[in-house]
């Protein structure tokens, strides 16, 4: 494939999916409300419309048949306004029959990303869909195989008619006799495809004027041989009323592939002095592929001309980009961060006085760390996506186990990292299955003994603190048993001490633990060993943590911590020895200093500090990574106390250098192999003097000084 080839078929994936997403909201809106507005048809409709089109011009044949069909299952809403007269078990049967669809063309869509066939087999929906359509009509007819409405079938069987009463050359002079103006359309020589190409023209002309308007060539959508035609002829739209001109050029113009286009007035279908006062107007394309209309002096022009422009600035407000261009853009912001550290802290600039020099670094530091920003907000994406993405989850669920639960969604315009948001979904999905699977009481009795709502409820909530983005999923449901979840526990052998000393929080910790589940039984949805570990390796993996708090009868919550973005991280450099190292500021919470006295030795000889009423475990980086250093002793030195997920403790260091925005760098890949992030180490920057500072992983540092015991 060239590289236009690759563009279109990017497009038509970021496109189709985007309208599936979007008939998939609009369907669960209308499952609930168990009703379909007449703008959720005339959505539906316009979406079906649009992906019909788009497979159709990329040759997508199952996904253009299956669409068309849904089209005409819509059209007849349409005309009806409403599907209130549906009954309760035919509106169960729509819902249920346009989630498969929903569920084939997305399955087929991800065929197209990873390169695989298509599948032809559309036999089942094709025939469940005439089916229905022979439901509403209330009766099957003979001659009727494919399932058509009697209206349908009239206007397919006036169109026969249409084209049989006209022959190969007179069929334009009879469109003309019949319309007032037409608009003949001429495209890029070589462009390829000129029927489907007319076919988006026609579908965008419908999406924007109804259906007040004929074209020829008419078998545009299936037939190829009329590209022969369109090429030789053009092709030719036809209209009666002036006041659609406007629109339809607007849609023209903004078609891609278009060489020119001409507006004629039909001298046997208008009046001579509505006929003598319009003009005709021409496009041509430049080199750019942007379409530039010739002047005209005439009200029709200037109209159209001020229509078109404001259409090219609303187009160009909102561009799709390709995530790999904006991690280039990324890397290289960072070694732009990078580069100004270096020359700004050069050490062949110390002991100068360089007044115009400092006030020109401060300025680019200010500049960098702008850019910086906005490469940072490029990558933004709301988490809306994935949460709603939960909604089916719980439709699905609620009805094959019988449960009636509703999904509540907060803060879902909240904003996060691309690759972390495309990373969450799984995890996410895997917690709401919980949700409903363990939490939610299947008898509602048990709900309303406990004074309960019998409608289960499970509340998904993002919301930002500082760098960070917290996200909960909380259900109302039965709560965690920790004394099953103990017992469970001890017979998977997992128990690291005697029961009687785990705390409330370390006995919810061990759900977390691999192999481990409470679910006795395997289901669809749990239950197969594979549990909240699986979660917790993956928030882990873009530097999150997860906890869960649970009350037996009143339900759980599961707290995911992330961190907005991967690429840059706002540290604390410190030094032991001769080495430099980064702590992420999101995982400290105090750094203070304190003497011998106030050390304390348990048993086992290990260092213990007070802090708040609690006491914390020392860890002194320079015994776990074997680094000379002169500051040995507590008062020389001093503590930083830490956290993350569950796990508290204080770090012994030489000093603080400050606190630094740095750019992440992964470890070499070789390195892979030493188990390097088990020994407490997330990654690498660079500083602004040359050096390499290692990112603490803090998480991961205690399992290792723990390990090192």
């Amino acid at each position: 494939m060239n590289n236009d080839s690759d563009n279109m078929i990017d497009m038509y994936l970021y496109e189709t999916n985007s309208l599936l997403e979007q008939y998939e909201e609009i369907m669960l809106g209308a499952e609930k409300a168990k009703l379909f507005t007449t703008d959720d048809i005339n959505e539906i409709f316009r979406i079906m419309h649009t992906i019909k089109g788009s497979s159709a011009m990329m040759e997508f044949d199952s996904l253009t048949k299956l669409a068309h069909r849904v089209e005409d299952l819509f059209f007849i809403f349409r005309n009806n306004n409403s599907t209130a007269s549906l009954s309760e078990p035919m509106r169960k049967e729509l819902f249920d029959l346009m989630f498969r669809i929903n569920d084939f063309m997305r399955d087929e869509v991800a065929k197209i990303e990873n390169g695989e066939p298509l599948s032809d087999n559309i036999g089942s929906f094709i025939n469940d869909i005439n089916s229905f359509i022979e439901k509403l009509n209330g009766n099957v007819s003979e001659g009727d195989s494919n399932g058509k409405t009697e209206k349908d079938s009239g206007v397919a069987a006036k169109k026969e008619d249409a084209a049989k009463k006209l022959d190969s050359d007179g069929k334009i002079e009879e469109y003309k006799a019949k319309s007032h103006f037409t608009i003949k359309i001429k495209f890029d020589d070589g462009c390829g495809m000129e029927n489907l190409r007319a076919f988006m023209i026609v579908n965008s002309l419908t999406d924007s004027i109804g259906d007040k308007f004929s074209f020829y060539p008419e078998d545009v959508e299936g037939n190829p041989k009329t590209s022969n035609y369109i090429v030789d002829n053009g092709f030719f739209i036809f209209l009666n009323d002036e006041a659609l001109i406007d629109k339809a050029v607007a849609v023209i113009k903004s078609s891609p592939s278009v060489a020119s286009y001409e507006v004629m007035p039909n001298s046997d279908g208008v009046k001579k002095d509505s006929a003598a006062d319009k003009k005709s107007t021409s496009a041509s394309t430049s080199k750019s592929g942007t379409i530039s209309a010739a002047s005209s002096k005439t009200a029709l022009k200037k109209k159209s001309s001020q229509q078109s422009s404001l259409m090219q600035k609303t187009k160009q407000s909102i561009i799709s980009v390709n995530l790999s261009k904006l991690d280039s853009l990324m890397a290289i912001v960072g070694e732009i961060v990078i580069t100004e550290s270096m020359v700004t802290a050069s050490p062949d600039l110390k002991g100068l006085k360089l007044d115009n020099f400092t006030k020109s670094a401060r300025q680019l530091r200010k500049l960098t760390d702008e850019l910086q920003d906005i490469a940072m907000s490029i990558r933004m994406v709301p988490i809306s996506g994935v949460f709603n993405k939960m909604k089916r989850i719980v439709r699905d669920m609620g009805q094959n186990l019988h449960k009636d639960v509703r999904l509540t969604i907060i803060g879902e315009d909240t904003e996060l990292d691309k690759t972390i948001v495309d990373s969450i979904g799984d995890p996410l999905m895997h917690i709401v299955r919980n949700s409903m699977d363990h939490g939610i009481e299947e008898d509602v009795n048990e709900r309303t003994a406990l004074g309960k709502d019998p409608q289960g409820e499970i509340i998904l909530e993002a919301k930002h603190t500082g760098s960070d983005i917290i996200i909960t999923i909380t259900d109302d449901g039965a709560g965690v048993d920790t004394k099953k979840v103990l017992e469970k526990a001890s017979r998977n052998g997992i128990l690291t001490k005697p029961e009687s000393e785990y705390t409330k929080k370390e006995i919810l910790a061990l759900l977390l633990v691999p192999g481990f589940s409470t679910n006795e039984v395997v289901t669809e949805y749990s239950g197969r060993g594979v549990g909240m570990d699986v979660v917790k390796q993956n928030i882990e993996k873009v530097g999150g943590v997860v906890t869960i708090t649970s009350e037996v009868g009143q339900g759980t919550c599961v707290t995911l911590k992330i961190p907005l973005t991967l690429a840059i991280v706002d540290g604390m450099e410190v030094a032991v020895g001769q080495s430099i190292f980064t702590i992420p500021i999101t995982n400290m919470r105090q750094s203070f200093k304190c003497t011998q006295k106030d050390i304390i030795v348990d048993s086992a000889g290990n260092e213990i500090v007070e802090r708040m009423g609690d006491f914390y475990p020392i860890v002194r980086l320079h015994k776990l990574y074997n680094i000379d250093t002169d500051i040995t002793e507590v008062e020389d030195g001093i503590f930083i106390w830490v956290e993350a997920s569950d796990k508290s403790y204080c770090l012994f260091v030489d000093n603080l250098i400050g606190e630094q925005q740095v750019v992440v760098k992964p470890l070499p890949t070789y390195l892979n192999g030493f188990s390097i992030k088990n020994a407490g180490i997330a990654g690498c920057t660079i500083l602004g003097d040359g050096n390499i500072s290692i990112i603490l992983d803090i998480l991961n540092l205690h399992t290792a000084s723990v390990s090192s015991l």
